[in-house]
């Protein structure tokens, strides 16, 4: 019996970065991760900073750092539209410590640039989870 499977499409400003069947997806939304397998309900939001994890059918893994942006799963099809996606063995994890601990220096002195330092933390501290963390 063939492995029942969801297109996936990872979308960026830039490039389509993907377009495959995969037989599961987890995705970093704002406020969690969350899966997808054939069948999974329909579903539309907001992306976080975090892994998006794609196993494939063969087996395989691929895996990217997403950096906000919105998804949407439909009809066993994944559309992940990615602000940024950087590959998993892209990242390095001292950057990833330097960029949070930057962030954490920094004295923001009005509401704008304290968003500015908030979002520069959760992007350091997603990557650091995603090196970190299995």
């Amino acid at each position: 019996m063939a492995e029942k499977t969801i297109r996936c499409k990872v979308i960026t400003p830039e490039d389509r970065i993907f377009d495959a069947p995969v037989s599961y997806a987890r995705v970093p939304l704002w406020d969690g991760k969350t899966g997808f397998m054939h069948d999974s309900g329909a579903v539309v939001g907001k992306l976080g900073y975090g892994e998006l994890r794609l196993e494939l059918p063969d087996g395989g893994l691929k895996s990217w750092f997403i950096a906000g942006g919105f998804m949407q799963n439909v009809n066993n099809e994944l559309t992940v539209l990615a602000a940024g996606a950087t590959p998993r063995d892209e990242l390095d994890l001292s950057e990833a410590k330097a960029e949070l601990a930057e962030a954490a220096a920094r004295k923001p002195q009005d509401l704008v640039e304290r968003k500015r330092v908030d979002e520069d933390a959760a992007r350091a501290r997603g990557k650091i989870a995603m090196l970190t963390l299995k």
